[in-house]
């Protein structure tokens, strides 16, 4: 097997872009995403630093050019930065064109600046609201100026900063031109995504559920919006405001599939390759990365897992509010 072979699935679509989660813990406990009483994985079960490194160097060896870093919440891993300056390398040699991060802000002030000298150039933080009092109630712990801090001092070290807000009912339409606002008139995008059945998080997802394509005609009620080809690598799409400049992004996985030019695989913390973050398939990555010094069943096994990647997503909402997958958010990423 030629490790240098490109990824592509049986549909023809070409792999490009691994979300790999570093951890399922989280700092915050989001009412969309995590129950208030979460059971973690034991740290036995996690790769390593040095597993991870090696898992997305392989990954890299076939034409992987697109790493986001997800957890839960990635900056609460111990050691993190040992990866990203590990996987800094592959960002100095030009074999990975984007080293980016998904995270909830609380301790990016700590670590913006070595992000950058990691060669990290970009980061998304979610931001679901900007009251104090709903964000508390949002996260069930979080601090809405420690997270505005975050994004500051991100943006002073020289990160460009996205903002993702999941559209939650009763919640985002009082918001959603407050955001709109604050995140352009700070030189940020904004993307929101629908409310994902994954997990149970103790509430009924039907009541959170905001289609956005109700969300989209109550933005254009004050923000002229034209649609745009413009793509980041990710499933959202874009339409550029008249009276920014900026852009606003829309991530339907229920009320629109995004599924035909796919070209993401996710990767849990303990080593399990998802190929789709709506469907069950997967396979194990753990045990050939620890069951040889050598890289070939690794790369057997990303083949095997690859050519099952499904044709899409099959993401749904109960009537009784259950959630399609029995996996939190938090255990791989968005």
């Amino acid at each position: 097997m030629n490790a240098s072979c490109r990824l592509a699935d049986s549909f023809g679509r070409e792999v490009i872009y691994l979300r790999l989660s570093v951890t399922d813990r989280c700092d915050l406990r989001c009412v969309y995403c995590m129950a208030e009483r979460m059971s973690f994985l034991p740290r036995r079960e996690i790769l390593s630093i040095e597993e991870l490194d090696r898992l997305a160097s392989a990954f890299i060896t076939r034409g992987v050019m697109k790493f986001r870093i997800t957890g839960g919440e990635p900056l609460v891993r111990k050691g993190i930065m040992n990866l990203f300056g590990s996987l800094s390398r592959h960002v100095r040699d030009g074999a990975l064109r984007e080293l980016t991060l998904t995270t909830n802000g609380t301790l990016l002030a700590r670590h913006a600046e070595e992000l950058v000298r990691c060669g990290v150039r970009r980061v998304n933080v979610s931001l679901d609201t900007l009251d104090a009092a709903r964000f508390a109630a949002i996260t069930r712990r979080g601090s809405l100026d420690v997270v505005l801090g975050g994004i500051a001092a991100a943006q002073a070290a020289g990160l460009q900063v996205k903002l993702n807000a999941v559209a939650l009912r009763g919640i985002t339409e009082d918001e959603v031109h407050d955001l709109v606002g604050f995140a352009h008139g700070r030189g940020m995008d904004i993307t929101f995504i629908e409310t994902m059945p994954l997990g149970d998080v103790g509430a009924d997802r039907t009541e959170q559920y905001l289609p956005l394509t109700e969300l989209r005609q109550l933005i254009e009620t004050r923000w002229t919006l034209t649609d745009t080809l413009e793509r980041s690598g990710g499933p959202a799409r874009y339409v550029r405001v008249g009276e920014t400049g900026r852009r606003i992004g829309f991530i339907t996985p229920l009320s629109h599939s995004f599924c035909d030019s796919c070209n993401r695989v996710r990767v849990s913390a303990t080593g399990v390759l998802h190929t789709c973050l709506g469907q069950e398939d997967s396979i194990d990555l753990k045990a050939p990365l620890r069951g040889s010094e050598a890289d070939a069943l690794l790369h057997a096994a990303i083949d095997t897992g690859i050519r099952a990647k499904p044709r899409g997503h099959d993401f749904r909402i109960d009537a009784n509010g259950a959630p399609a997958l029995a996996r939190h958010m938090s255990a791989l990423g968005g």
